[in-house]
């Protein structure tokens, strides 16, 4: 398949059949507005890009790069992030709904989420140290096998999270929340 670069190129409103055909690159370029739902972005590569107010759900993103890419209002509902490339691997997310998402063994090391949904999330054997959850909805998320070494808690809600089961060391948690902590043993915490 052909290969097709973008560089420093804004894309507003686009849908994903105007991307289809071509294994592409895409530095330093802005999607805005677009609706990128069921697209197949497998061996696709954005570097230094950036996603504002788009529709990624059910996206697929085999073997796909994501270089230092900021993802900023968006719906990414349903996508497997643990299929995406893991060379260079740097994302950020605020203010996006990233609902029943797979993370299956990928190293996010001090990745930021900003006020992000993660209901049903799979963030088994996910590596997220030092990472922080800021106001982030974790409601149904499974850590299995999680490391959360010196991740930033503090805000997340909606967490039940095995310390027996996921490296925790030197995590961050609210008092409010340590509930999340203890489920498993069904006390009555008041």
């Amino acid at each position: 398949m052909e290969q097709k670069f973008d560089e420093n190129t804004t894309y507003k409103n686009i849908k994903a059949a105007d991307l289809a055909g071509h294994e592409r690159i895409f530095e330093g370029c802005q999607f805005i507005n677009c609706d990128l739902s069921y697209a197949n972005l497998s061996h696709f590569t954005f570097i230094n890009c950036v996603m504002d107010t788009c529709n990624l759900s059910l996206v697929k993103i085999t073997d796909t790069g994501l270089q230092s890419v900021d993802f900023k209002d968006c719906k990414i509902t349903g996508v497997n992030f643990g299929e995406s490339s893991n060379f260079s691997l740097e994302v950020s997310f605020t203010k996006c709904v990233l609902d029943y998402t797979v993370w299956h063994k990928k190293k996010l090391k001090g990745v930021v989420f900003n006020e992000c949904s993660f209901e049903e999330a799979d963030f088994s054997e996910t590596d997220f140290t030092n990472a922080v959850f800021e106001k982030c909805n974790l409601n149904r998320t499974i850590f299995n096998r999680t490391i959360l070494k010196g991740v930033d808690m503090r805000t997340a809600y909606n967490f039940n999270i095995d310390p027996e089961n996921n490296t925790i060391t030197k995590a961050k948690f609210s008092a409010d929340a340590l509930s999340g902590l203890l489920i498993k043993y069904n006390l009555v915490i008041e």
